[in-house]
């Protein structure tokens, strides 16, 4: 039987995925929590073989929680499963540690090939992503703007392109706004630009905001 935790914070996206896993026999969700710091209590108490995680967490980054995960839990194998689309993510959750890399348009056999395959310690990626993957180790000499950008600075990158103010993304990330206008400062240089509005112009051109 392998053992399944899930981690997203809408409970019908819990229940759905749930649904689809246990209609296999040797499939088991043993737990879910909707919080970073909810999944790893549930991690350390319930043990399971595998995380079944969101992007999009309250109050983290989901992609710090996969480098907390890598580290309290280092044999532990990680699906991303999220709304958000492969070039917006998707290599980043494999640097961080991800085993592989779904998006919630997924059909459900693919999911559960997917859980399958990486409850195994083997990587799960689709074509597409093998391509990005590809062109990833071809470029590093040619990167762009926002490639250069930590996992942080890329995710206050994207807050600040969506129209968040300093306050707003500093509640949101428990962080002071002096240390949100640093990280303003050092994404500004990074990326070249000068303002706000060439960020948000950029990360629409790029598709790396809705």
């Amino acid at each position: 039987m392998i053992k399944i935790f899930i981690a997203d914070d809408h409970p019908l996206v819990r229940k759905g995925v749930k649904e689809i896993l246990e209609e296999e026999i040797d499939l088991k969700v043993i737990g879910d929590a909707a919080y970073p710091h909810e999944v790893l209590e549930g991690l350390r108490r319930e043990e399971p073989d595998i995380l079944v995680t969101d992007l999009t967490m309250p109050g983290r980054s989901g992609l710090d929680l996969i480098s907390d995960i890598r580290q309290l839990f280092p044999k532990l194998p990680i699906l991303v499963l999220t709304m958000h689309p492969e070039e917006r993510f998707a290599v980043r959750a494999l640097k961080a540690g991800a085993y592989g890399y779904l998006t919630k348009d997924t059909k459900p056999e693919e999911l559960i090939k997917a859980v399958r395959q990486v409850v195994t310690g083997r990587k799960y990626i689709t074509p597409s992503l093998a391509e990005k993957l590809a062109t990833e180790l071809n470029r590093d000499q040619d990167k762009k703007p926002h490639e250069t950008l930590s996992d942080r600075e890329f995710q206050i990158m994207r807050l600040i392109a969506s129209g968040k103010k300093v306050s707003e993304i500093g509640d949101k990330l428990s962080i002071s706004i002096r240390t949100v206008n640093t990280y303003r400062a050092r994404i500004l240089f990074k990326m070249n630009m000068k303002s706000n509005a060439e960020l948000t112009l950029y990360a629409i051109e790029n598709h790396l905001i809705d």
